[in-house]
């Protein structure tokens, strides 16, 4: 598509997604500041280490996975590290490589927090949407980040 072929139509559809991902991600962070005191950003590290293999990834490939720049992600794991949630490894197969390991202080911490996430989520977002909606959404996300990488 070219930008001659964004329509109206499309370019509203963009700043109404934009809108609402800026709504819910503030409510949802406001929510875990207020009862956790833990930001977003660091609540999305968390998840992503507890679902990763012997939780724990390499900060490379955890920096793909959250919406971070690498130096953002370093700061936030310093964060994180300081406050015992996460620790970090070397790489065994790569010296200047390092993993980020999710503490069970980290595990408990996000356990805490998860059902004010989970609650927001559905407060905030998807609950708010019928099953075809639900579809419909996972097709046009999915079909966004298929031709975004």
């Amino acid at each position: 598509m070219t930008t001659a072929q964004l329509t109206d139509a499309r370019l509203h559809a963009w700043r109404r997604f934009l809108q609402a991902h800026a709504v819910v991600v503030r409510r949802l962070e406001a929510d875990l500041m207020a009862e956790h005191q833990l930001p977003l950003a660091s609540y999305d590290v968390l998840v992503q280490l507890v679902e990763a293999p012997e939780r724990r990834l390499r900060m490379t490939e955890l920096a793909g996975r959250v919406l971070l720049s690498r130096s953002g992600l370093t700061r936030l794991v310093d964060r994180l590290e300081q406050e015992g949630l996460v620790r970090r490894e070397a790489c065994g197969s790569d010296a200047r490589g390092l993993f980020a390991v999710l503490t069970d202080e980290g595990l408990q911490r996000l356990r805490d927090a998860s059902p004010t996430h989970l609650r927001g989520v559905a407060t905030y977002a998807v609950g708010q949407l019928d099953e075809a909606q639900v579809s419909a959404l996972c097709d046009i996300c999915s079909t966004m980040l298929n031709h975004g990488r």
